[in-house]
């Protein structure tokens, strides 16, 4: 499997190209500010063809490149239908103070085709299949996407803002729930094989049987307790 990510623009936000191997198919997970140019870069490098763009949820710092990217490849963008209006209103989904000073300078709208996530869909695209969970928190409409492990490749999970090594996603923007944050970490993440690699891991990759041991949100939910707030992480 080849995975090629870089992070993009003033937020870092990591972005993936998604392949079973170099020179076939792939899929773009989360193409947000300033991602274009990476993107490309990681197509021409390993002569991949993209089928589609993901979306693990709304935020700008996420999506601010599917236009130009779904344009230029003329492929489809997949987000859930919570997230969906953030496309078109990013302000709406930062809010005011947040918002307002970034759409000086972004161009934001919907690519021409956009498709839906519902949870546990299961989504065969470029040769892989990728499992949806809806994983509600740091938006309404957030998602994780899931990758089943493989011989001597361990299972995968693109965790968006819902957990980072240490961490996890803010709570604080509108739509954000810290109570809806805590369940999809018990619902989600929680299940999963102590193996499981966690993308994006903040500064380094990570994985759940890690998160269990270190992450106080993590354990936390795992004791049945509550949590303190969330530091405020990315968009």
């Amino acid at each position: 499997m080849l995975i090629a990510g870089f992070p993009a623009g003033a937020w870092g936000t990591n972005c993936y190209v998604v392949a079973p191997a170099a020179g076939e198919e792939c899929v773009i997970i989360d193409p947000g500010h300033q991602a274009a140019q990476g993107v490309e870069d990681a197509l021409r490098k390993h002569r991949l063809k993209p089928v589609a763009v993901v979306l693990t949820h709304g935020h700008i710092d996420h999506v601010a490149s599917v236009v130009p990217v779904c344009g230029a490849h003329d492929v489809p963008a997949w987000i859930h239908p919570e997230d969906r209006y953030m496309l078109s209103d990013p302000e709406k989904a930062l809010g005011r103070a947040i918002g307002m000073p970034l759409m000086g300078e972004l161009t934001v709208g919907e690519p021409d085709d956009v498709k839906e996530l519902t949870d546990g869909a299961k989504l065969a695209l470029a040769g892989l299949e990728f499992s949806v969970a809806h994983a509600p928190g740091h938006t309404k409409g957030s998602v994780t996407f899931g990758l089943p492990g493989a011989a001597d490749i361990p299972p995968i999970m693109f965790s968006g803002d819902l957990l980072f090594a240490g961490s996890i996603g803010r709570t604080d923007l509108p739509g954000g729930s810290m109570e809806d944050m805590l369940e999809s970490l018990a619902r989600v993440c929680l299940p999963l094989d102590d193996s499981t690699v966690v993308l994006p891991g903040h500064k380094e990759h990570t994985t759940i049987g890690k998160e269990r041991a270190t992450n106080p949100y993590l354990r936390q939910v795992a004791a049945g307790q509550g949590a303190s707030p969330a530091p405020r992480r990315g968009m």
